[in-house]
């Protein structure tokens, strides 16, 4: 059922469609075996901590839109760093990602900080499209996993293997995943 366009949204309020968007983030970020918190009053420069027990917390700012361009692709500002329209810009230290989310299309862009950077940015978003900018961060989950890891001490050995049980196992955490996500879509379904 991804990429399925959604009929309708029921959340109107740009404030609480944000905070339902943060709350969907936790509950995947929580999927992929991380843990989630957030700052106390929503008063932290960003929205969600999230770390796996052994590594760094990681700054995480979350971000929705619904809005599409003229040229078919979803759009926002993502870092106004000058405080344009009274809103705080992110500097360096500030966020470690940002995890934006195409409501419409259902799809979670994961982007390091260091990809956008200290400026003034206006992103661009067409879910599906190879050569869009940011299409290999799109459901890239797997860039927060490895940056909550603990720094390697030393050399490691690599072991593999490939067995029925983790095969299994695997595809039961992708079903669970699909599970939530259409829990947190029939919010937007009319």
């Amino acid at each position: 059922m991804k990429h399925r366009k959604i009929l309708g949204c029921r959340i109107k309020g740009t404030k609480e469609r944000g905070a339902w968007a943060e709350l969907y983030f936790m509950v995947l970020a929580m999927s992929y075996g991380l843990r989630v918190s957030s700052p106390y009053g929503g008063l932290g420069p960003y929205d969600v901590g999230v770390e796996n027990g052994t590594g760094p917390i990681l700054r995480v700012q979350v971000k929705c839109t619904l809005y599409q361009c003229s040229t078919g692709s979803y759009c926002m500002s993502i870092n106004m760093k000058r405080g344009a329209r009274g809103r705080r810009g992110y500097g360096a230290g500030m966020v470690d990602f940002f995890a934006i989310y195409i409501i419409p299309t259902d799809d979670w862009y994961i982007i390091p900080y260091a990809v956008v950077g200290d400026r003034d940015a206006n992103v661009f978003f067409k879910p599906g499209m190879k050569r869009q900018k940011y299409e290999k961060y799109r459901e890239a989950w797997h860039l927060l996993v490895d940056a909550c890891q603990p720094p390697a001490k030393g050399p490691i050995d690599i072991q593999a293997s490939c067995d029925e049980e983790a095969e299994t196992r695997v595809a039961k955490e992708e079903m669970e995943r699909a599970a939530v996500r259409r829990m947190f879509r029939a919010v937007f379904q009319s």
